[in-house]
């Protein structure tokens, strides 16, 4: 049996909009093994957010299962779940939402102290993560003296900071010029492979899309495979 480093089950979402009842993931299945990346490639409106918010842990599904490195989660209290996402889990987004107080150094450590490392590894690790990136050198500058890639480079270096098994990104170069973005992609995808996380990255941008190991869409609900050589939008 295949260890997936996060499963979507049969996983339903739908909101009450007055007495309308709006029907978001309809038997929704995913799955992905460490070390993938999955570009996710849909429309504004079909679902992304709401799909990228259950896998996250940020929202619970109506109907499903939700599992995170093996572990059940649609039924774990509040705390477990946050417990969870924290260890488990790393966001990225299209603005890198990095505390503008911080050195870049800091707003590495900083998901690393909230679980407990103590300041020293803490430190060390983000420095090699930093350094990784590329961007060590800018450790000691805040977020207001970085520029947009460098920015986004913290963000995803504080993304993995606690060796996520699942890495969520939405639009992460979405913010950035073409050429940046390619940079700041580029670095991304060297940690996925370097690091063995598995990622799952929204995106518009059928180029970067088209560098992952598959891609997939939302059509009525269910996540489906997407051939982006025939794909209209190219």
């Amino acid at each position: 049996m295949t260890d997936f480093a996060l499963s979507l089950n049969a996983v339903h979402r739908r909101f009450r909009q007055g007495t309308n009842e709006l029907v978001v993931l309809k038997d929704a299945e995913f799955h992905m093994v460490p070390g993938e990346m999955v570009a996710l490639v849909a429309p504004s409106g079909s679902g992304k957010s709401t799909l990228l918010h259950i896998a996250g842990l940020l929202e619970r599904p109506n109907e499903g299962d939700v599992l995170v490195a093996g572990r059940s989660c649609g039924q774990m209290e509040d705390k477990a779940r946050t417990a969870m996402r924290r260890a488990s889990i790393g966001f990225v987004y299209q603005f890198h939402h990095l505390l503008p107080e911080l050195s870049a150094l800091e707003n590495v450590m900083m998901p690393q102290l909230i679980l407990g490392v103590g300041q020293k590894a803490a430190s060390e690790r983000a420095m090699e993560l930093l350094d990784y990136m590329r961007i060590g050198p800018r450790a000691e500058h805040r977020p207001g003296e970085l520029s947009g890639g460098e920015q986004q480079r913290v963000a995803i270096a504080r993304a993995v900071s606690n060796s996520p098994q699942v890495l969520l990104a939405d639009e992460p170069t979405g913010n950035l010029d073409p050429s940046t973005s390619d940079h700041v992609f580029g670095s991304l995808k060297s940690l996925v492979r370097q690091s063995g996380v598995a990622a799952l990255i929204a995106t518009h941008n059928h180029d970067l899309a088209a560098q992952m190991d598959r891609a997939v869409t939302l059509d009525g609900g269910r996540v489906v495979p997407l051939d982006l050589s025939v794909d209209p939008a190219r």
